[in-house]
């Protein structure tokens, strides 16, 4: 993830230990290959939604006039947004779900897997979770874990970043229900045009970056 100091940006990573440098390498390696139908590479992560509803009606843009929206209202529970994507093939994966749990997590991983039924073996990248459990992802998946404190490797934080821009915004979404069609319409939006994530940090400028040497015998 990023930070922002006088008007800059800056990688915020955890401790450059062995296992921290391992895991990221091996992100990073996954990164840099080329585009596969055989061996796909697929980023996840969630995001949790607090769901708010108006408590008296907005009243609608006039000419002259903008939409104007009172300032209380009701908060109406919670949701979870799993987010993948395939980010040099621009495919896009959204399921919202009352909870993270990892029954739930399962079902998401099993309509990635069913997309790809060509694929030798699917590169997942995802945060070391509970819920992200070796039972929940079955055999079709090689697992790529970023390190902890390290998931601003995972470009599916990117991809949570563009859905609550675009999908979210400054709206209320009062139940799941709603939500559901909500990023239903955005996938299929993202998934028509293709939106792809252009990653620039390789292995090449990690080590050049943070200062650190990476046996060739781990590559």
């Amino acid at each position: 993830m990023t930070s922002s100091h006088g008007g800059k940006k800056m990688w915020c990573v955890g401790e450059l230990d062995e296992e921290y440098i391992f895991k990221m390498e091996d992100v990073l390696k996954i990164y840099e290959k080329p585009l596969s139908e055989r061996e796909p590479v697929v980023c996840v992560d969630e995001k949790p939604v607090v769901l708010h509803k108006d408590t008296r009606p907005s009243i609608p843009m006039q000419p002259g006039q903008v939409a104007r929206r009172d300032y209380e209202y009701e908060r109406c529970g919670t949701a979870n947004v799993f987010c993948g994507i395939e980010p040099k093939a621009g495919v896009h994966f959204t399921k919202v779900t009352p909870t993270r749990a990892s029954p739930e997590f399962a079902n998401f991983i099993l309509e990635i897997a069913a997309h790809y039924p060509a694929a030798d073996t699917i590169h997942l990248v995802m945060d070391n979770l509970s819920t992200h459990t070796r039972k929940a992802l079955g055999d079709r998946f090689t697992v790529h874990y970023t390190p902890k404190h390290g998931s601003w490797l995972n470009q599916a934080e990117i991809e949570i970043g563009i859905f609550s821009r675009q999908c979210l915004g400054k709206r209320r979404i009062g139940d799941i229900s709603t939500l559901r069609c909500q990023a239903k319409a955005w996938n299929r939006r993202t998934n028509r045009d293709k939106i792809k994530i252009q990653w620039k940090f390789t292995r090449k400028l990690a080590r050049l970056k943070l200062n650190y040497s990476f046996k060739r015998s781990q590559h």
